[in-house]
């Protein structure tokens, strides 16, 4: 009881396994109950799925609130926010890997799946990286603060950008050091085969399918340089920063299948996350210049589901003609 009651990385242990017995507990009913079976996902069951997981994500956040106390709950909710709103990119980019390897719908969840589990030990190993070069460095707090405002302006300026997956190093290396098949085997994502035609020898080779996950953690890494980031400059308690990252991308799944359809309605809300970006960037400098301290949680979850909220309404009002069915 002692053990599990030390603290480790700012909280008692029994508190981090309680979390990781909840991660486990979702991923085993997604995994072996939901979805024990391959089968295409709906819009309804997509639906479901993410208010599901939506709904786990708040679900803790109230424990942390009520348990932690008022300020820390506002920290989790605002990271959570700001990552679930990062996530719009991510299923536009997910998107397109999947239509450029030709992957069905009903091999996409599997892929998915995997893909969050790399997520949860990439995240575990960044937030790990960034706690402790905060705790031994705090001018890594400007680093990233700058960081975040230069890449909001980049995002709230830059025009259109396209996605070329043809030429993507990480794929062209793939390419050259594995076996690859041309087609896909079902789901799985290596298989035994001939070395070549017609020889009786045979060796693994990866299918398309693995290099789609490839591709889906690469992604993530690219979005966690901005996500990781941003939460520290919220708080840079560790259990608060890790929590809320992997509850907003447990239901990333759910997510995407929801939304891949219809990820063009929400184009202008790049320039809310821009903004919102800019703001927790700046944050770090106004809580130690202005504030005396850091800036009120309230006033920091207020400004970012304000932002997000109109990046939203505005993109829905501004494509409202693109969800009127053809006459």
């Amino acid at each position: 009881m002692e053990i599990l009651a030390s603290v480790w990385l700012g909280q008692p242990i029994w508190l981090w396994l309680t979390f990781v017995a909840i991660v486990l507990a979702l991923l085993a009913f997604d995994l072996g109950v939901l979805h024990k079976e391959d089968h295409e996902i709906g819009m309804r069951e997509s639906l479901q799925l993410s208010a599901f997981y939506i709904m786990a994500g708040l679900l803790f956040g109230g424990w942390v609130w009520w348990y932690l106390g008022s300020v820390y709950g506002m920290q989790y909710f605002t990271g959570f926010l700001i990552e679930k709103s990062l996530s719009l990119d991510n299923v536009f980019v997910i998107s397109l890997i999947f239509t450029y390897f030709a992957v069905p719908r009903i091999y996409q969840h599997r892929v998915l799946f995997w893909g969050i589990l790399g997520v949860i030990v990439l995240r575990a190993m960044m937030i790990g990286l960034g706690a402790t070069l905060v705790a031994q460095y705090y001018w890594t707090l400007y680093v990233f603060a700058v960081f975040l405002i230069f890449t909001g302006l980049k995002m709230l300026f830059a025009g259109e950008q396209t996605t070329d997956l043809a030429n993507n190093p990480l794929l062209g290396f793939l390419r050259r050091r594995m076996r690859v098949t041309e087609e896909l085997h079902g789901q799985r994502f290596f298989v035994r085969a001939p070395v070549a035609p017609g020889s009786y020898k045979q060796v693994w080779w990866a299918t398309p399918l693995f290099l789609a996950l490839c591709m889906v953690e690469l992604v993530d890494l690219v979005f966690a340089v901005d996500s990781v980031p941003a939460i520290f400059a919220i708080t840079t308690d560790p259990f608060i920063v890790y929590t809320s990252n992997i509850f907003a991308i447990l239901g990333l799944r759910a997510l995407y299948f929801a939304l891949a359809a219809v990820i063009h309605r929400f184009h202008y809300l790049k320039y809310a996350l821009a903004l919102v970006l800019v703001f927790i960037g700046s944050k770090i400098f106004l809580g130690d210049f202005v504030f005396d301290g850091k800036v009120p949680a309230v006033l920091s979850l207020a400004v970012t589901f304000g932002l997000l909220a109109a990046g939203v309404l505005f993109s829905l009002w501004k494509t409202r003609k693109d969800a009127r069915p053809a006459h």
